[in-house]
């Protein structure tokens, strides 16, 4: 099942997606408040409001302002050697905040204040069953399902200090979406790409991971609750631009173009802030 948050004239409406259609969850704003219930999976399946064109469809983030984005640094082994650091024994984890999150086909906005703003493509765990100290083995049942995100960073503030949130959270900076695709329907393990102007830049199989979806479900929820609707950036694989000679960063009026296979694609114009 693929539920997306769809912008319409009266309001956000959570959408469930049969082919070229969308069908509106009456009751529900996006799809975070459709998480926070009980029973989400039967209401989204159950579903018969009313129905919109897949094409042209006006798409927020899938989850515009889940309880916590917590994200994963140095989690591909191919990242990890191009940026000259070792395989870490746990995981890195930073924070970003919802009001850096941005609809699958928004605008891109370059700060003023940074010259040196990269991508990083990702695949988003959501969470979907409330859970403190999960087990691993038990980790699964506690997904909803996954996204594509781009943990677009600024990396002049980025590396200011040994702490990275600066660099990780500007505002409307984070493209995500354009669909919660629930775990029944996919599992780790195809095709990751980000491009700039059609020119390939990442290009690794989600399964390659050093950490897990699993493990870092479980290993997240030793240290704090997860609630429906939080969200996991499981961590980029080589290929960005900052660790290319000369580097590489973007510049006004190129798109970007975020894919996950069987999840689908971010298409993000890069403008300047006003």
């Amino acid at each position: 099942m693929r539920l997306l948050t769809l912008r319409t004239p009266a309001g956000n409406k959570a959408v469930r997606q049969d082919g070229d259609t969308l069908t509106e969850i009456d009751g529900f704003a996006n799809v975070g408040e459709l998480l926070r219930t009980q029973d989400w999976e039967a209401t989204a399946k159950a579903a018969a409001g009313a129905t919109h064109p897949l094409e042209g469809a006006d798409l927020d983030a899938v989850v515009p302002s889940p309880g916590k984005i917590i994200c994963v640094g140095h989690n591909y082994r191919n990242h990890i050697k191009e940026m000259g650091r070792e395989v870490p024994e746990f995981p890195t984890l930073f924070a970003k905040y919802q009001e850096s999150l941005i609809g699958p086909n928004d605008d891109l906005a370059l700060p003023q204040e940074s010259d040196a703003v990269d991508w990083e493509a990702e695949l988003a765990v959501v969470i979907g069953k409330k859970g403190r100290r999960i087990s691993e083995a038990d980790a699964a049942e506690h997904i909803a399902g996954y996204a594509v995100l781009n943990d677009v960073s600024m990396r002049d503030y980025q590396f200011r200090t040994v702490q990275w949130l600066q660099g990780k959270t500007w505002e409307k900076s984070t493209p995500f979406g354009p669909a919660l695709v629930t775990k029944d329907e996919f599992t780790a393990g195809p095709l990751m790409t980000s491009a700039v102007d059609g020119e390939v830049q990442q290009s690794t199989p989600t399964g390659d991971l050093v950490f897990t979806p699993e493990f870092l479900v479980s290993y997240i929820s030793t240290i704090i609750t997860l609630n429906p609707g939080d969200v996991i950036a499981t961590g980029t694989p080589g290929g960005v631009g900052h660790a290319q000679d000369p580097k590489r960063y973007l510049q006004e009026g190129q798109i970007l173009v975020t894919t996950i296979e069987g999840l689908g694609q971010l298409k993000n114009r890069v403008i300047k802030e006003a």
